[in-house]
């Protein structure tokens, strides 16, 4: 039997104990009138002199997350979400029963104590505990060395213990929190409606991506997992709602990385009368906003570099990145040859089958992204890698649309929407060509979607927003796994 086993079966003989003199290992409800953290704001600055003097009672509960036994008496430190409390346990205080508990706790296990609040002889802020509650029995030790648990495979995998072991990993995922709770107030406060839209779709479509599918048995019809929101909140545009978002999951069947997992958290919002001017400018507004709110500043830190976010950020055309930052020839971005002798000789390795604007789009995926710390909007895309949004009216070649970069990778992406039925169903018709050709993340034909825009879309504005990566540069974390609560992994062995 190895160890962990073994002392699983040793807390099961405690759990046994535990019954045997009426404590219900499993304890039912517990008023914990106290949180460790309004404790240590309210009174943890206090002197031991004037803790004694006004002599405070509190109720807290938490997870034992240490233990030190000396005779009569031990010491414990509770754990309450991310905040700790020490607690000091003396039979002399304590009822025959609450002593029988403290004899049989283990690290990990779950309790409530009442009693008054003093300082050690070491000056350690601490409850002296006078009445004590069992409430759940641990029968699984915590890994070997949890403190501080940096093993990535438990983390991730196990994130209950690395919830427990890693007390700041609570600050991460409250602030993911607070961003999205920030988000949503900021777009109410300017007339947005909060919508949901279907996450089950009969056509996969709104990104160029390959979906999840799945089977509707009562229907007898395949479903696609959505790749995005945008066709239906535009169709909610079309119904005459003139300012709409969504914060919700999108699915996409593709490879994972530290920027990339399966599923995902987007915010999509859609304005009327509006092009993807106002949004560069709404966009500013909005990040910079989250960074006061959240530092009361707008020069953060993000992985050893500094990061400014005040406005206004740098505007940098799509194709003027590519040619300055290679030092290419404008003939590039025009003749396939050229291009694919400039990807040869910058290293980009792609597919000799692709058209002229994917390899292009290869080139800025890997050589100017990765330059683009600072907050930039690449402007001015291409059509063929814009189905959905609208064409320049200078240059029907390049669209109205925007990506914005912070430390080297995409953070938002937006368009002034093509509202025009029959240049859309053009464009659908040429992605469904590219499908059929074998590229599985081009569009198929959304023949509702073509009969919405029929009915008439105004003028209108679209932009998303990556949750994650958005609090990824927030919380100043290097891998979107640190900031979902359960990143897809591969299954455990």
């Amino acid at each position: 039997m190895d160890e962990a086993n073994e002392q699983r079966q040793q807390r099961i003989k405690k759990l046994d104990q535990l019954r045997a003199a009426g404590v219900p290992p499993y304890g039912t409800r517990f008023d914990a009138k106290d949180r460790v953290s309004d404790l240590i704001k309210l009174h943890g600055q206090k002197t031991k002199e004037t803790l004694e003097g006004e002599k405070i009672a509190c109720t807290i509960a938490g997870r034992v997350v240490a233990l030190r036994r000396f005779g009569k008496a031990a010491f414990a430190v509770l754990q309450d979400g991310a905040d700790r409390l020490q607690i000091y346990l003396k039979k002399d205080l304590l009822s025959e029963k609450a002593s029988t508990v403290t004899e049989q706790l283990d690290l990990g296990d779950w309790i409530g104590v009442t009693g008054t609040l003093f300082r050690t002889k070491t000056n350690e802020f601490t409850v002296e505990v006078h009445d004590l509650s069992f409430l759940s029995k641990a029968l699984r030790p915590l890994p070997e060395k949890w403190h501080g648990l940096t093993d990535v495979e438990t983390r991730y995998r196990q994130r209950y213990v690395d919830l427990i072991a890693n007390p700041e990993v609570h600050g991460i995922f409250a602030a993911r929190s607070r961003i999205i709770s920030a988000i949503r107030a900021f777009l109410i406060q300017r007339g947005f409606l909060e919508v949901e839209t279907p996450m089950m779709h009969p056509i996969p479509g709104g990104a160029a991506a390959k979906p999840f599918v799945t089977h509707h048995n009562a229907l007898g019809v395949d479903l696609y997992l959505r790749i995005a929101p945008e066709l239906y909140l535009k169709r909610l545009i079309v119904g005459g709602f003139p300012r709409v978002f969504e914060i919700n999951r999108n699915f996409r069947n593709e490879g994972i990385s530290t920027i990339h997992n399966p599923e995902f958290t987007m915010l999509e919002f859609y304005v009327a009368y509006a092009d993807y001017q106002d949004l560069i400018r709404l966009t500013e507004e909005l990040i910079s906003s989250l960074a006061q709110q959240l530092f009361g500043k707008t020069v953060i830190e993000y992985q050893g570099q500094v990061i400014d976010l005040t406005p206004p950020w740098r505007r940098w055309s799509y194709r003027e990145a590519i040619l300055e930052v290679n030092r290419l020839a404008p003939a590039v971005l025009t003749d396939r040859e050229q291009a694919v002798a400039a990807a040869k000789e910058l290293h980009v390795p792609i597919d000799p089958k692709w058209p002229l604007f994917n390899i292009v789009n290869e080139i800025f995926e890997e050589t100017v992204e990765p330059n683009l710390q600072q907050p930039t909007f690449i402007t001015d895309y291409p059509m063929e890698i814009s189905p959905l949004a609208r064409r320049k009216d200078a240059d029907p070649s390049l669209t109205d649309r925007f990506e914005l970069y912070i430390a080297g990778r995409e953070i938002a992406n937006a368009f002034s929407e093509l509202n025009d039925p029959l240049d859309q169903r053009e464009r659908f018709e040429g992605q469904a060509a590219q499908r059929a050709a074998g590229d599985e993340e081009a569009h198929v034909v959304d023949e509702d979607f073509l009969r919405a825009l029929e009915y008439g879309m105004p003028p209108t504005a679209g932009e998303g927003i990556g949750i994650d990566r958005l609090t990824m540069l927030f919380t100043n974390q290097a891998s979107i796994r640190d900031v979902v609560l359960f990143p897809q992994l591969r299954p455990e062995k």
